[in-house]
C-alpha cells in the first residue's frame, strides 16, 4: 500500500476557519482588535476560568506568569522533567532556578507522593513555586497539588498546553478542567498547530485573580496602561504610561479569529480523539505494548499525545518511518540537555522519567487521521513488534 505521510500530530483547517480570517484581514483591525476579547471570553468559558489573556504563544504566557509571581535571581521553582524545556526555561528567564522532580510511572505526571517527600526533606521556604504540566492530555489531581503546595507556601503555574477539555473529579463531585485555576495561580494553554486548537502560534493565560489578570495584560503589552483606573497622572485622552518592565507578547487579530472559529469543534476534536484513543487500546491489548492509563476517579484524558512504550523503540520509530509513519519521542528529559547539563544537573536525577524516555513513542493522535490510516499505524506496529 503506499500510504502518504501521517503525521504524530497535526492541524484542521476548515473552510470555515479560512472564512472567518479572511473576513478579519479585510476588517479594520488586524492586531489589538475585538477579536481578541472575543476570543478571551469564549476560552475562559469553555475552560471554567474567570480571566484569560491571549498571547503570542505559550512560551511567552509561561514567561509572563513567572514574571506576574515575581519570580527573581535565586528562586527555586519544582517541576516535571517530561515536558517541552519552555515549562521550565520560563523560570531560567527572570533568573531563578529549577529543580526536578520524578514522574509516576503509570501517568507519565510529576509523582505527587515524591514531590511531598521532597518537600517534607527541605528546609521550609527553599521553594517558591511548582509548574505541574498535565502531559498528553492526562489531567493531574489539581485539589491534591494545591493541598500539598498551600501546606509549603508554594504558587503553581498550571501548564495545561496539551489538556483543553481534560478533567478530573474533585472531592466534592465537581469536574475541574485542566488549567481553570480553581487549585493554581495561572493555567497556560498553546495554540500551536499540533495542539488542540490551532492558531498558527499562540497561548492563552488563565486566571481567578483579578490582581494578577490586570498584571498580566499590563506585562503583554510592554508595561503599558491606558486604563484612567490605574494612571498615576492624566493629561488627556492619548496618554498612557509605562508602569514596569513588560513585554510584546500580544496575539494579532486574525489568529484570534481562527482560535475562535477552532474552539466551535473542540469538543467533537475530543471526541474523535477518544475514538482513536480506544481503537488503539484495543489493538494493542495482549501484547508486550504498554498502552496509556486512563485517569480514574471520573477523569478525561484530553489525548494530546497517544504515547506507547516498547522494548526496542528506536528500531519501531525507524521502521515506521520506512513505511511513511511519522511517530514521535515525547520527551527527552529536560535536564538532560546540553545547555541543563551546564547548569549542573547529571543522569540519574530521575531515573523513572529516563526510563520512560528509553521506551516511549506517541503515536499519530489527531481529529483529521483517518480509519484507514490508523488501520496502516496499527499493522505496521504489530507487524514489527511479531
Amino acid at each position: 500500500m503506499n500510504m502518504k505521510p501521517i503525521p504524530y500530530g497535526r492541524q484542521s483547517i476548515t473552510d470555515e476557519d479560512i472564512k472567518t480570517v479572511v473576513e478579519t484581514l479585510k476588517s479594520d483591525y488586524l492586531t489589538q482588535g475585538p477579536k481578541i476579547s472575543e476570543f478571551e471570553r469564549n476560552f475562559a468559558k469553555y475552560i471554567g476560568a474567570e480571566h484569560a489573556v491571549a498571547v503570542s504563544n505559550a512560551t511567552a504566557g509561561l514567561h509572563l506568569a513567572a514574571t506576574a509571581l515575581n519570580v527573581k535571581p535565586g528562586d527555586k521553582v519544582l517541576s516535571t522533567p517530561i515536558t517541552f524545556v519552555a515549562s521550565t526555561n520560563s523560570i531560567l528567564y527572570c533568573g531563578g532556578a529549577v529543580e526536578f522532580v520524578d514522574i509516576n510511572p503509570e501517568t507519565y505526571l510529576i509523582d505527587l507522593e515524591k514531590l511531598e517527600d521532597k518537600l517534607k526533606q527541605t528546609p521550609e521556604g527553599t521553594y517558591k513555586g511548582i509548574i505541574p504540566v498535565d502531559f498528553a492530555g492526562y489531567p493531574l489531581d489539581m485539589e491534591r497539588l494545591h493541598t500539598i503546595a498551600k501546606k509549603y507556601g508554594l504558587w503553581i503555574i498550571e501548564d495545561a498546553c496539551h489538556a483543553p477539555g481534560a478533567y478530573f473529579t474533585d472531592s466534592r463531585g465537581n469536574k475541574q478542567f485542566s488549567g481553570n485555576a480553581a487549585f493554581s495561580e495561572i493555567g497556560i494553554f498553546s495554540f500551536h498547530p499540533v495542539k488542540h486548537i490551532a492558531c498558527g502560534e499562540g497561548g492563552m493565560v488563565t486566571t481567578n485573580n483579578e490582581k494578577l489578570y490586570q498584571k498580566l495584560c499590563m506585562l503583554r503589552t510592554h508595561g503599558i496602561t491606558k486604563n484612567s483606573d490605574f494612571l498615576f497622572e492624566n493629561h488627556g485622552g492619548w496618554y498612557y504610561e509605562m508602569q514596569m518592565l513588560g513585554y510584546n507578547y500580544r496575539m494579532t487579530d486574525f489568529q484570534a479569529a481562527l482560535g475562535n472559529s477552532q474552539l466551535k469543534r473542540a469538543n467533537a476534536g475530543l471526541v474523535r480523539r477518544h475514538e482513536i484513543a480506544e481503537k488503539y487500546n484495543h489493538a494493542f491489548r495482549n501484547t508486550k505494548i504498554k498502552i496509556p492509563k486512563s485517569p480514574n476517579n471520573g477523569g478525561y484524558h484530553a489525548y494530546h499525545l497517544y504515547i506507547i512504550q516498547v522494548e526496542d523503540r528506536k528500531g519501531l520509530y525507524d521502521y515506521l518511518r520506512e513505511n511513511n509513519i511519522y511517530a514521535q519521542v515525547l520527551y527527552i528529559p529536560v535536564y538532560t540537555m546540553p545547555y541543563y547539563k551546564k547548569l549542573g544537573f547529571k543522569a540519574g536525577n530521575c531515573p523513572v522519567a529516563e526510563e520512560y524516555y528509553k521506551h516511549c513513542l506517541a503515536l499519530p493522535m489527531y481529529p483529521t487521521l483517518t480509519n484507514e490510516e490508523q488501520d496502516w499505524v496499527i499493522e505496521k506496529v504489530l507487524d514489527f513488534i511479531k
